[in-house]
């Protein structure tokens, strides 16, 4: 690995936010990648971290066998995460309940504030679940769309529990 490379890296994994901070600030916060290896690429603008792949960025958690970041100007533009399956976890707004997902394969565009989940993909946020071939999650908004609007044969499946009632007192 050329010089200016492993520094690269190193910058990248020395970015670390060791508490949990509210959605809001989510995308505010540095990326924090942990791998059993690293490879940065300066003349392509990406990095990629194989072998038990754990990446935060404040309150979101993504856990994967492969991450490909692609940086734009500096900055992680696109981060493409595979495994079987990757998860990944957020915490919405402080409080509430996480949101959890797993696909084979995901891409989260930080700026975007957007998840995508691909093939063999489920979501659970609160008493709901959600699963797909692809499913998009915006952190922001606190928004799940399932499906493909342009393909009858990529069907959602949700399910929707019914809140458990409390005893009378």
């Amino acid at each position: 690995m050329k010089k200016s490379n492993k520094y690269g890296v190193m910058l990248l994994l020395c970015l670390y936010s060791a508490g949990s901070f509210a959605l809001e600030t989510d995308k505010d916060q540095p990326i924090n990648i942990d791998s059993n290896t690293a490879t940065y690429d300066d003349a392509a603008s990406t990095s990629i971290y194989t072998g038990n792949v754990i990446s935060i960025q404040g309150s979101l958690r993504v856990e994967s066998d492969k991450l490909v970041v692609y940086f734009k100007d500096g900055e992680a533009d696109k981060m493409v995460f595979t495994g079987n399956k990757a998860k990944f976890k957020q915490t919405p707004k402080e409080g509430d309940e996480d949101i959890t997902g797993e696909s084979l394969t995901g891409e989260y565009y930080p700026k975007k504030h957007l998840i995508v989940l691909i093939k063999e993909a489920t979501v659970w946020q609160g008493t709901g679940t959600y699963a797909s071939d692809y499913i998009e999650y915006d952190s922001h908004n606190s928004v799940v769309k399932a499906g493909e609007s342009s393909s009858d044969s990529k069907r959602v499946h949700v399910t929707i529990q019914p809140k458990s009632k409390e005893p009378k007192k």
